[in-house]
């Protein structure tokens, strides 16, 4: 497939916006600086981003930093205040009431009751077992693009891999979106981890940096599907390792685990986000 140099222009612009929005959150954004960046018209710019991507830019930066404070709730002992302020958000109050309308519970209650609490030991005694199947997956060709960094932050990849597969026309609704994890969070420096953002996708197509073909290892899977933020998964991870493959019988496989994202973020309400699990065995 031939693109034409308009084509790739875009491409390239896209990739600077969403990598400026990833590389600063923590800044008041304007929505004009984008559209500089972008080299376009805001009243243009504004119209194509949302054409593309499905929600506007301010739409994008606000789930961004959402997703963020989600992260650091389940995961950090950081202030709601400190939070908040990272967020955007001139005040608690006001970030509260965004985090609630979104996550459908206010910050505090979602740290203390979020769905990552199912996980956690205390938790083990009111739940006997989760719901973790057994499956034979294929060796199954994948196009994606690599992520160094933390795992919170591989939706700058995707923004990449779905915008140029956008560009192209090629999205349909028979793709599939995954994500490979390489790396342990707990023993690798989060400036070191590596993942791979990526899409199975049918039909043959000539693909440029920085997308590349790989392969997903076939094999027998334990699968465990999660239902919540993404920002949650981390006490899932911790629960099937620490938990149930100690008391399965069952040792993993030299492959690495990758996800299958069930639903779209982007027209999905983080607490009803579905995503496989997906951890190799022998």
């Amino acid at each position: 497939m031939t693109v034409s140099n308009d084509r790739a222009g875009y491409d390239a612009r896209f990739k600077r916006v969403t990598d400026f929005i990833y590389d600063h959150l923590d800044d008041d954004i304007d929505l004009n600086r984008l559209a500089e960046i972008a080299c376009l018209s805001p009243y243009h710019w504004h119209r194509i981003y949302h054409a593309m991507y499905g929600e506007t830019i301010a739409a994008t930066v606000k789930r961004l930093r959402l997703h963020r404070a989600a992260g650091h709730l389940a995961q950090t002992a950081m202030p709601i205040a400190e939070i908040a302020k990272q967020s955007g958000y001139k005040s608690v109050h006001s970030f509260t009431r965004v985090f609630a309308a979104v996550y459908r519970m206010p910050p505090g209650q979602y740290r203390k009751r979020g769905s990552h609490t199912r996980f956690q030991p205390e938790a083990r005694q009111r739940h006997a077992m989760y719901d973790v199947e057994i499956r034979d997956v294929p060796r199954t060709k994948i196009i994606s693009v690599d992520h160094t960094g933390s795992y919170m932050q591989i939706g700058k990849a995707f923004d990449t891999l779905y915008g140029w597969l956008a560009m192209r026309n090629l999205i349909t609704p028979q793709m599939r979106t995954v994500g490979v994890f390489f790396d342990d969070p707990d023993s690798v420096a989060e400036s070191e981890l590596q993942s791979r953002a990526g899409v199975i996708l049918p039909g043959e197509f000539s693909i440029e940096a920085p997308l590349q073909r790989t392969e997903i290892a076939g094999g027998s899977y334990a699968v465990l599907r999660h239902k919540g933020p993404y920002a949650d998964m981390r006490a899932a991870y911790q629960w099937l390792y620490g938990d149930w493959l100690l008391r399965c019988g069952r040792e993993p496989a030299d492959a690495p685990v990758f996800e299958e994202y069930l639903n779209s973020p982007r027209d999905t309400a983080p607490t009803e986000l579905l995503s496989d699990i997906y951890l190799p065995l022998m």
